[in-house]
């Protein structure tokens, strides 16, 4: 009895310090979107929601949402393939991401390695459906949304916006949520097989609000710093790759290594889940970028061929820097490098032509291949299943590229090639900025959750693995 009373009052305290701290954490930021300047004429009346190709200039002027006669203003085809992209970027986390990861770790923690993917995906859904949604792209001000879709308040079936524009503002939501769903579930490839599930769940809600919302209101809002300085980000190069790295990283730092890291082998489990999990993640990927044209036109289409072309050609130069540094290719290798072509092309995918994007492929595998193998070692940097060093590395990489190789006739802006330096520039100040803010938050973060409920698994529960100490399950052969 006493063990029982004493845990109920440990957790109880847990408990309400957590969520005291979020309530203390979203008082400032609801109170600094109140406090915004009001929007005048239409948008006054109604949210403006972005798009990734919001981050082109100029930035449109709002409209008053529609629910009068908006049937005539939608239109079928457009909100098909949406429907269509949306679902195809959900399966990029479950199965796929969840498959990937999970062959790449240790037997004894698979179970705990999909049940992140997935109970993420659980969380972000509804978190994006009371808060997550307005702080990201409604009008407020240039650093964060309003609150006027809490709970998505005012949105009915009929509902469109500027930004959305010939599809349903419900389809856009869901296409964004999508988003918001893959980008803290591949976070946890850089602290896999350690973190309390108990923390993981805290973490992703609060990097969800204080993180992730805001960074996508900066690049993608109309009304958002970083989209009205012009950087260009088509489907989430910094917004979804480089965020998601960089908090890898700080959170593999402040957890610490695994138990035995570079003085036992960490084999994968099951390569074979891996490259189903990489298969699955490029078929998805093309609703990922080619989806964030929200139509179906010319631009869509450009965003498909230049997605297949610079994974394809990712794949290989990470199999051939691979087999001249080791004297063979791996499986591995191969099905990294894929993933290290979709990230380096997704800021571009909307931007560049066939040929850029062959060079942003050739760039994104052989540079991630040296981030993934020699700098970590280098470092000695535990990033488990390289979330740095393909996601925010490659994010990176082809964000500034997309300043050298953008094609003013496909996304309306010119790059370095057509004459246009500046775009570099712009494009180095949306990688630094989100860097530098994800990687003082995300720590923060990290800290007080630490001092709540703790971070980290017993040295005990990481020996015996995460399945049976954290779920009480294991995979039986």
């Amino acid at each position: 009895m006493t063990v029982t009373v004493g845990r109920t009052a440990r957790w109880s305290r847990r408990v309400c310090g957590l969520a005291l701290a979020l309530v203390l954490g979203v008082l400032p930021i609801a109170a600094l979107a109140a406090n915004a300047p009001a929007p005048t004429g239409p948008a006054a009346t109604a949210p403006v929601v972005a798009t990734p190709v919001a981050a082109l200039a100029p930035v449109p002027a709002p409209h008053e949402a529609v629910s009068s006669d908006a049937n005539a203003k939608i239109n079928p085809g457009d909100t098909a393939w949406m429907l269509a992209s949306t679902a195809l970027v959900l399966m990029m986390t479950i199965p796929g991401l969840a498959l990937y990861y999970a062959g790449m770790v240790r037997k004894k923690n698979v179970l705990d390695t999909l049940a992140q993917s997935f109970i993420v995906t659980c969380l972000v859904t509804v978190l994006w459906y009371v808060i997550g949604y307005s702080l990201a792209f409604t009008n407020g001000n240039p650093w964060i949304g309003g609150l006027s879709r809490v709970f998505l308040q005012g949105m009915n079936k009929d509902t469109v916006t500027a930004l959305s524009a010939a599809v349903p503002e419900s389809v856009y939501m869901t296409f964004q949520m999508t988003f918001a769903i893959i980008t803290p579930a591949l976070i946890a490839g850089s602290f896999a097989e350690r973190m309390k599930f108990s923390a993981l769940l805290w973490f992703m809600s609060l990097w969800l609000v204080f993180v992730y919302a805001p960074v996508a209101h900066w690049v993608w809002s109309s009304d958002g710093w970083l989209a009205q300085l012009g950087a260009l980000d088509f489907a989430g190069g910094t917004v979804v790759h480089l965020n998601s790295g960089v908090a890898g990283l700080v959170a593999a730092l402040v957890l610490g290594k695994r138990k035995g890291y570079g003085r036992e082998a960490m084999p994968p489990h099951n390569l074979v889940l891996t490259v189903i999990g990489a298969a699955l993640l490029w078929v998805g990927w093309f609703g990922f970028n080619a989806g964030s044209a929200v139509s179906a036109g010319g631009r869509a289409g450009m965003a498909m061929a230049t997605t297949q072309i610079a994974t394809a050609a990712a794949a290989l130069s990470w199999m051939f820097a691979e087999w001249m540094a080791r004297g063979r290719p791996s499986v591995l290798g191969m099905v990294s490098g894929a993933v290290a072509g979709l990230v380096a092309i997704t800021p571009a995918s909307g931007f560049v032509d066939p040929t850029g994007a062959f060079m942003i492929g050739i760039a994104g595998g052989v540079v991630c291949f040296w981030t993934a193998t020699y700098m970590k070692n280098f470092f000695g940097y535990d990033d488990a299943l390289d979330a740095f060093g393909v996601h925010a590395i490659g994010g990176a990489l082809g964000a500034i590229l997309t300043g050298v190789f953008a094609v003013k006739a496909i996304g309306g802006t010119a790059g370095a090639l057509e004459g246009n330096d500046y775009q570099v520039v712009k494009q180095l100040i949306d990688v630094g900025s989100v860097l530098l803010y994800d990687a003082v938050v995300t720590y923060v973060i990290l800290k007080v959750i630490d001092v709540l409920v703790g971070l980290r698994v017993s040295e005990e529960d990481e020996v015996q693995g995460l399945d049976l100490s954290q779920h009480g399950e294991q995979v039986y052969e």
